[in-house]
């Protein structure tokens, strides 16, 4: 009768490295005398003082996320490269590790998210909470009909004095965030008219009707983005802002940073 070794022998065979997501100091022991393997921390944090680690900027509730976003960071810390297979161990059902699953690295899939969390000046939960906000606005539009809409996350102060309004600031004496699902009904309410929405590293929602003064210079966006993509690409090149922007042609939900667009999202795959 077959052992538990010969039906998941092959999860575990030439793998390259494996991948532990917040495991407690016991089973990240059990690792230590793994010969010729590296064994890679994944978390918000590292109790168990872990020598190759990478940082969650979020839990991520969702399991699928929470791997992609330590492949992503394994990637950009050269810890793994392209093609190489893993093994990742993380929790599902509860605090401790119960789920094992063996993926390959792959390049060509690098989405940006790691950068857009972890190298941005924007806390984590806000930059989390526009980008969810931006994917379901393209997913369900506005009243059926799709919408585009403009989304400057941090340095809100120097985004204000690049920009103009269109109309009044909702928001002006307000001190509401982004993220409290009654706010959330305002912005979507508020994305079907033009201009950006402004927001400060914490999450407060700063101004909507901005109209964005950056020079587009030297800005380089894909062929078919629009006068709301430039915008956006600019705004963050002359700024330390961020930019989620909902395209209303295409419906792709996109991030720039630093002049550069760096995510692309479809909001029905997400």
């Amino acid at each position: 009768m077959a052992g538990l070794d010969d039906v998941f022998g092959d999860l575990y065979a030439s793998i390259d490295a494996i991948l532990l997501f917040s495991p407690s100091g016991s089973y990240y022991e059990r690792f230590a005398d793994v010969d010729d393997l590296d064994v890679i921390v994944v978390g918000t944090e590292n109790p168990v003082n872990a020598d190759i680690f990478v940082e969650l900027p979020l839990a991520f509730d969702d399991i699928k996320e929470r791997i992609k976003f330590g492949l992503e960071g394994a990637i950009e810390q050269d810890l793994i490269e392209d093609g190489d297979q893993l093994v990742c161990a993380t929790s599902l059902y509860g605090d401790e590790i119960d789920t094992v699953s063996r993926v390959r690295a792959d390049a060509e899939t690098h989405t940006g998210i790691y950068d857009l969390f972890v190298k941005s000046r924007a806390e984590p939960e806000v930059i989390k909470a526009v980008l969810e906000l931006a994917i379901e606005l393209g997913k369900k539009g506005q009243k059926g009909k799709p919408v585009g809409a403009l989304f400057v996350v941090g340095d809100a102060g120097k985004v204000m004095n690049k920009s103009r309004p269109l109309s009044y600031n909702p928001f002006e004496k307000s001190h509401v965030h982004v993220g409290d699902p009654i706010v959330n009904v305002m912005l979507k309410e508020f994305s079907r008219l033009d201009g950006a929405f402004v927001i400060s590293d914490a999450g407060k929602i700063v101004s909507a009707y901005r109209y964005l003064e950056p020079s587009a210079e030297g800005v380089d966006i894909p062929k078919g983005l629009g006068a709301r993509h430039m915008a956006g690409g600019a705004i963050t090149r002359d700024t330390n802002a961020i930019t989620i922007v909902l395209s209303e042609s295409d419906g792709l939900v996109r991030a720039f940073k630093a002049g550069e667009l760096i995510l692309e999202v479809d909001p029905e795959a997400y």
